[in-house]
């Protein structure tokens, strides 16, 4: 054997002498290469989101400016001003930005023309009600404006936006729903007029804001129109000048109607619809 094979030989030897040990030392796990264990991640609560994404879903503004916001102290959650980054909230707390109450989830505006039957109630147990008709409408929290009985008809707004809400419900303004209303006996004018001017029961003043006979039809039925959420004002004025009614049909809210909308059926408001209901 030459002495340049025997060197190649111990070269060789060598080599896969470093294989081995390179295989025994790591392949058993040399602390050097240990693999850390990593902390099994904490599982997210599905009810709590963090306050930027909250404000941002609001469509008030982008995440990153929603930390500008809650950094110079514009956003509170159940009363109490957050500065705190990360911080978290739950779905049901009440998040308000530079004072106005906030939602994080999608506008919905839904017009129903509800049938008789159903109670107009989101509570459970109160056998069919509103909610069950309107259920595949949106994946957004609505809730109905106003009421109208479990054996009156007609439309229904739901919504889960608060500022919408709070156009129905201002006592100065209001928006004007009309009424179709069938009584069991002839209207006298004489009653119609007294309805027009407004009268006091029980030292409460009962005003509407428009009473008339329906065209073509018995006087029996009378369009009436009020700004009241409830129908309990149509009940207190005809058993107050002793009319049973028959029928209540609420046919128009504002400049909404009845068109293409069957009975038990929904429609979303169109831009325009909505657009217009703002501005009354």
């Amino acid at each position: 054997m030459s002495k340049q094979q025997g060197g190649h030989r111990k070269e060789k030897t060598k080599v896969e002498a470093s294989k081995k040990n390179f295989k025994k030392s790591y392949g058993k796990g040399n602390a050097s290469y240990k693999k850390t264990e990593s902390k099994p991640k904490k599982p997210s609560n599905p009810n709590e989101i963090r306050l930027n994404k909250y404000v941002a879903n609001s469509g008030m503004c982008s995440r990153r400016e929603a930390d500008v916001h809650i950094a110079t102290g514009l956003v509170s959650v159940n009363g109490k001003v957050i500065t705190e980054m990360g911080y978290k909230v739950k779905l049901g707390d009440e998040v308000r930005y530079d004072g106005a109450r906030i939602n994080p989830e999608k506008k919905a505006y839904v017009l129903l023309n509800k049938p008789k039957g159903f109670a107009t109630t989101t509570s459970e147990g109160k056998g069919r009600t509103v909610m069950d008709l309107v259920a595949n409408a949106t994946n957004s929290n609505i809730k109905p404006i106003g009421r109208l009985g479990r054996n009156s008809k007609g439309l229904l707004l739901f919504t889960n936006d608060d500022t919408i809400v709070s156009k129905f419900t201002n006592s100065k303004n209001g928006v004007a729903r009309l009424f179709h209303i069938e009584l069991d006996k002839n209207l006298k004018l004489e009653d119609l007029k007294k309805i027009e001017k407004g009268f006091k029961v029980d030292g409460k003043l009962i005003a509407v804001e428009e009473i008339s006979y329906i065209d073509g039809a018995s006087k029996k039925e009378i369009g009436l129109k009020i700004k009241n959420t409830g129908n309990t004002i149509l009940r207190t004025i005809f058993d107050y000048l002793s009319y049973d009614i028959i029928s209540i049909d609420c046919v128009a809210i504002g400049h909404l109607t009845k068109k293409d909308i069957p009975r038990g059926h929904w429609k979303h408001l169109t831009e325009q619809e909505l657009n217009m209901l703002k501005m009354l």
